[in-house]
């Protein structure tokens, strides 16, 4: 099983964010609270490194996808994956001239799984809601709130099927 996950705003929030409500944090997105753009600072939401590698450990295939674009940015999460010990996997980023859609088409991920981009617009500018139609019959999609993590989804990955 491919499970695509999203960084920013799915496993990962800025510093500030520590300690307030998924609200809360959301707002500090709006409000272009500093942290936000701290991205050596960002910091897992919630149960999220032990939930993927117990995945990890079921057999899933785990990849990431994150909003960074420049090379010195994409580095900032691939460290941070590796400084917080999730389960290795592939990150993959926007090349010029792509939307995240097409880096979910190029994957191909049984599951993916994403926030509701809840701060920038909502479900029109998540990845899922732009993928061809035909492609999309072959993906589950999982949303989860903005900045709510995902330790209510299940444990045992054959849930999702």
């Amino acid at each position: 099983m491919k499970i695509l996950i999203f960084t920013e705003g799915t496993i990962f929030m800025h510093m500030a964010g520590v300690g307030r409500t998924r609200e809360e944090r959301v707002k500090q997105v709006k409000d272009k609270e500093t942290s936000v753009y701290d991205f050596v600072s960002y910091v897992p939401i919630g149960n999220v490194v032990e939930k993927l590698n117990g995945w990890k450990e079921q057999g899933a295939e785990i990849a990431y996808l994150t909003s960074r674009q420049n090379f010195e940015e994409v580095e900032i999460i691939h460290t941070l994956l590796f400084k917080y010990k999730f389960p290795q996997g592939e990150l993959f980023f926007r090349k010029q001239g792509e939307e995240y859609k097409d880096v979910a088409e190029r994957f191909m991920p049984d599951i993916l799984i994403e926030d509701d981009c809840e701060s920038i617009g909502g479900s029109l500018e998540m990845t899922y809601t732009n993928i061809d139609s035909e492609k999309k019959k072959k993906i589950k999609s999982v949303s989860v709130k903005e900045f709510g993590g995902m330790d209510h989804l299940p444990d045992n990955i054959q849930e999702f099927s």
